[in-house]
């Protein structure tokens, strides 16, 4: 069998150990030629190949980023895409694709599925934010990221007496900021989830100083105020339709300065998140993906993802992990209130 991978979307730590352990194992167990697809679905939609053998994996499990590149191609939005990419992998003897990406990436394998392509996907998202899997690679080395960064921001914030808004990435799911902010101990942590009242948030950065400490605020980019809607960077969208978000951690820590008369600052983690090399749970998830990942490929069981449930690898369909993104419950968020102010 030749199997063809392609990783998309947004890069994140972990996409390679996923890359290295579906060509490994399928090499290894089954005798598979593998074909590598640069950037995405555009790899696919162009015939844009590189060679995918033992030689190209080894050494890449601890490397940030993806051998194979990637974009934000959408099929859907390009005339005739979904012919040419069956043209092109029928013309390269492509038997099944392994796609590793998330909701945009893996909503296109599905819509693929129904069109008689065979195949398999593997979750990604630092957000954590996809269905039917307890969590995504990448989400945990992000947290580690933005935990670190909090850390050494509470050092300053303090040598100073100035407030600081910490923006990490989450667009609709506030679970990196939920995770980082509790665990570096944020006064506040602010999700796309759970629309904000800035007087309260005003009340928990003078209650924190009141204290003679300086007040660490934790905001995710998507979060937005009750009375006000998401704070755009741009007005540009990409192909599936998604807004640059950015600009809520500064226009927060206006806010603060404005209302308090203390010096507030916003310092945005940005794509640093995503960078660098995965951590030990992330390499060990990505790894265990990507065994699965083609042994569903060997089993034929096409249309389905490989997903984290407890501490098991299990099968879901593509459409379960994509019709509905996996948002911070109210309980979740109860939990971490206690600690705000």
């Amino acid at each position: 069998m030749r199997v063809g991978v392609l990783t998309g979307g947004g890069d994140c730590p972990g996409l390679n150990a996923v890359i290295r352990a579906v060509v490994r194992k399928g090499i290894n167990d089954y005798g598979y030629e593998f074909v590598g697809f640069r950037d995405g679905w555009r790899g696919p939609l162009e015939g844009d190949t590189m060679p995918l053998d033992r030689a190209a994996v080894r050494g890449i499990l601890p490397r940030g980023g993806t051998i194979l590149g990637s974009s934000r191609t959408n099929l859907m939005k390009i005339e005739g895409g979904v012919e040419r990419v069956k043209d092109n992998l029928a013309g390269l003897g492509i038997d099944a694709l392994v796609a590793i990406g998330g909701e945009d990436t893996l909503g296109v394998a599905a819509r693929l599925t129904e069109r008689g392509v065979n195949v398999v996907g593997v979750p990604k998202t630092i957000d954590n934010d996809l269905n039917a899997t307890d969590y995504t690679f990448g989400f945990d080395t992000a947290v580690n990221i933005a935990t670190e960064a909090i850390d050494r921001l509470h050092t300053t914030a303090e040598s100073h007496h100035r407030a600081l808004v910490v923006e990490v990435m989450g667009r609709h799911a506030g679970w990196i900021a939920l995770h980082s902010g509790m665990a570096a101990g944020a006064n506040a942590i602010l999700i796309p989830e759970r629309p904000f009242d800035i007087d309260e948030v005003v009340g928990w950065v003078e209650s924190r100083f009141k204290t003679q400490y300086a007040p660490i605020i934790v905001v995710a980019e998507g979060a937005h105020p009750k009375d006000g809607q998401m704070e755009l960077a741009t007005g540009e969208t990409d192909s599936f339709g998604h807004v640059r978000l950015g600009g809520i951690g500064q226009r927060l820590a206006d806010e603060i300065e404005k209302r308090t008369g203390e010096e507030a600052r916003s310092v945005v983690l940005g794509h640093v998140q995503r960078g660098g090399t995965p951590s030990a749970f992330d390499r060990v998830l990505a790894t265990r993906l990507g065994v699965h990942a083609i042994s569903a490929v060997h089993d034929r069981d096409w249309g389905k993802m490989v997903a984290l449930q407890g501490t098991d690898i299990v099968r879901v369909e593509l459409a379960e992990a994509t019709d509905e993104l996996k948002t911070v419950p109210t309980e979740r968020y109860a939990e971490a209130e206690v600690f705000f102010g």
